[in-house]
């Protein structure tokens, strides 16, 4: 399943590859689904990552997030995959993903998720 949303997300060249800095991405409106209850799950996604020659496209990351819509995932899961997505097209220094689901059941869940790249 991952794999085939890959394809969508599209990257732009790093203007700035020599300098550290932070893109911070926040979608407020990331839908999937429960896998055990078919019920829809909300949650903001935040991307947070240094580039190091890549940045993603923003129109492509929202049309690979709403990809998700129908899916039945985990949290833990979903987060997991996002960030090996990104990261395998992307490259970056680092990255993290944070997962802040909204309650059901009275419970909220927030699923965080890290890469960093190895130096040589």
């Amino acid at each position: 399943m991952s794999q085939g949303f890959r394809h969508i997300l599209e990257t732009f060249e790093n203007q700035y590859p020599d300098r550290d800095y932070t893109i911070e991405i926040i979608c407020p409106e990331f839908t999937s689904v429960c896998p055990k209850t078919r019920q829809p799950d909300f949650g903001t996604i935040t991307i947070l990552y240094s580039p190091d020659k890549l940045c993603v496209e923003l129109k492509s990351l929202k049309f690979y997030l709403q990809a998700y819509r129908d899916v039945g995932i985990f949290y833990e899961h979903v987060t997991n995959r996002i960030l090996d997505d990104l990261v395998a097209v992307l490259q970056p220094r680092w990255m993290k993903v944070i997962a802040d689901f909204r309650p059901r059941g009275g419970i909220t869940t927030r699923v965080t998720a890290q890469y960093r790249a190895e130096h040589p």
